[in-house]
């Protein structure tokens, strides 16, 4: 199973409920709508991976601040106001394309703009906590965690749902550094350097 879709299931499974009611949406236009934003917040983080200072940053926050214990109580958390370090995490993360990428997400989505930033903020601590939780488990180094990004952006772009794919083409025009319409070559290309490979 996929980052991606390990993710969805797990929300989706333990805290839909709560997190429509917060935000004041039905359980339909929030599925779709974090069908669209976790590709694009998985996406983001690969691309900031591809630098091995980027990679090392993530490393050592995952380290710090998201042991995975998050994903004990999703339920309460999504049901909760309190976003934790959502904001600060989709700071380091998106930087000044934030709002691009919330705009990106409503169009895909059809969820209200106002409401996709608090999604995103719920969004990217559970994302943390997955991936903290696999780097310890795995007991995966900085270059390891990057090539998780980069394969579950990969796998989504190739195989999975339209909406996921249409959310990584949109955030490819967001963020794709050299303008050939492809951040995925971007960032292969970046991690290639990272591990010795030509």
């Amino acid at each position: 199973m996929s980052l991606v879709d390990l993710l969805t299931q797990q929300i989706t499974s333990q805290g839909l409920k709560g997190l429509s009611q917060q935000l004041g949406t039905s359980e339909d236009q929030t599925t779709s709508a974090i069908s669209a934003a976790l590709p694009m917040i998985i996406g983001a983080m690969a691309k900031n991976t591809s630098s091995a200072d980027g990679a090392n940053a993530l490393s050592n926050a995952l380290n710090k601040d998201h042991d995975g214990s998050i994903l004990d109580n999703l339920g309460g958390f999504l049901g909760s106001t309190d976003n934790g370090s959502g904001p600060g995490i989709l700071k380091n993360v998106l930087g000044e394309k934030k709002g691009m990428v919330e705009q990106g997400i409503s169009q895909i989505s059809g969820m209200d703009l106002s409401k996709v930033g608090p999604l995103l903020e719920n969004l990217a601590p559970i994302v943390m906590g997955q991936l903290g939780r696999t780097q310890r488990s795995q007991g995966l180094d900085a270059g390891g965690l990057a090539s998780i990004l980069l394969g579950a952006t990969q796998g989504q772009q190739g195989g999975g749902s339209a909406m996921g794919s249409a959310a990584l083409s949109m955030l490819g025009n967001i963020l794709d550094k050299d303008n050939d319409g492809s951040f995925l070559d971007d960032v292969g290309g970046m991690l290639g350097g990272m591990f010795g490979k030509k």
